[in-house]
């Protein structure tokens, strides 16, 4: 599973870092066509992420679907090579969806069901592995990108692209991750993995009072952070940055983030499953603001270790919060729906809000406006979520 989770992330370290820069750039759209090619990833997610956690759920057979995803995941990162124009873009971008909208909250639901009583810190060290393989790609693709821009003959023109072969990282993505689908076709396919949900089982999580304030609370966090995100490479160079800074931006959010993730057993035990929350979100807002009030890229670097306690925080808090308030045979199910909730419908807004800030207000409004929010939102967060307590109906289910 540590296999699987680095190059599924490795993929993602070749492809996320880059691929606003490359629609923004080398497909020369503008920064509200950018938010709209982004926000499809979302949008397919709300119906993708639910449907595959259902039937995972359904059949039992979680690991096969984990590989199936990422298989289809890798077509679309290479059918996103042969992409030109708004249009085309678009719908790349919405098939690519349909499958790697749902790979992180199976990678998830199947490493959550491996991990089960092997120890609090079992499932940080295993998706620390992730991390690593996220920070060996982003690190080694401009270097390797140079060396094939050398190779073919292609130079930066006047008003041209900055990197005008960066189509490449679509087939090393693709590669990746393809890597990781032959990987997890090898994981356990019985115990946790192979428990199955009954038909309309999945209904029981609307009546579940924790699970759906999480989901509140998750779409808010995304509206105030994931915006931002994706604009990020674009707000590096209108401050100057190049695409190598865009990848140095990477090294300090992710070196923090390996040693954070992998105590990840630790920090719940002693400040809970809501503190955890709190801090990712409050340090998201934080790592915004600063970004937003300074000039200076050298601040907009040091602040990005904040990166890893968001990711701890809240994209690895808020699964294990899930985890612990929903039935074990939902678990597929309930991870979707977060995902449904948070990544796509809170991602959805804060892609076209921060896109329309970003070309209408300033570089620096995103920003400032989702930094302020989520910090309003991460201090009230002992009013929002109750404690993590598993439902008593899923002993005897």
């Amino acid at each position: 599973m540590s296999a699987t989770w680095f190059f599924c992330l490795g993929g993602l370290g070749v492809f996320f870092p880059f691929y606003s820069l490359y629609l923004h750039e080398n497909a020369g759209l503008e920064a509200t066509q950018v938010g709209i090619v982004y926000a499809v990833l979302p949008l397919v997610g709300l119906f993708a992420q639910p449907l595959w956690g259902q039937v995972a759920d359904r059949t039992g057979s979680r690991s096969r679907i984990l590989a199936l995803l990422a298989a289809g995941t890798a077509i679309g990162y290479v059918g996103l090579f042969f992409c030109r124009g708004f249009v085309p873009l678009l719908l790349g971008t919405a098939l690519l969806a349909c499958f790697s909208s749902a790979l992180i909250p199976s990678c998830v639901a199947v490493t959550l069901a491996l991990t089960k009583g092997a120890g609090r810190h079992a499932f940080g060290i295993t998706r620390t592995w992730g991390t690593l393989g996220f920070l060996v790609l982003v690190v080694l693709f401009p270097p390797i990108l140079h060396f094939s821009q050398s190779l073919r003959g292609l130079v930066v023109g006047e008003g041209g692209p900055s990197e005008p072969g960066l189509e490449i990282m679509f087939i090393g993505a693709g590669l990746m991750v393809l890597i990781c689908a032959l990987i997890a076709r090898r994981l356990p396919r019985t115990g946790a993995l192979a428990v199955r949900a009954a038909r309309g089982d999945w209904r029981r999580l609307s009546r579940n009072g924790p699970f759906v304030r999480l989901l509140v609370f998750a779409l808010l966090a995304y509206v105030c952070l994931q915006g931002p995100m994706i604009l990020f490479p674009i707000f590096v160079r209108a401050h100057g940055g190049s695409l190598d800074a865009v990848s140095w931006m990477w090294i300090p959010m992710l070196l923090v983030e390996i040693p954070v993730i992998a105590l990840l057993g630790e920090t719940i035990a002693r400040i809970g499953a809501r503190g955890l929350l709190a801090t990712g979100v409050i340090a998201g807002g934080l790592r915004w603001l600063v970004c937003g009030l300074s000039s200076d890229l050298g601040w907009i670097f040091v602040v990005q270790i904040l990166h890893g306690v968001t990711v701890a925080g809240l994209i690895l808090g808020a699964p294990l919060y899930v985890d612990a308030v929903v039935p074990e045979r939902l678990r597929s199910t309930g991870q979707g729906m977060l995902a449904m909730i948070g990544f796509s419908l809170g991602g959805i807004s804060s892609n076209l809000a921060a896109g329309w800030l970003f070309e209408n207000v300033g570089s620096d409004a995103p920003y400032i406006a989702g930094g302020i929010g989520a910090i309003i939102l991460g201090c009230a967060i002992p009013l929002l979520i109750p404690p993590a307590v598993r439902p008593e109906t899923d002993a005897g289910a």
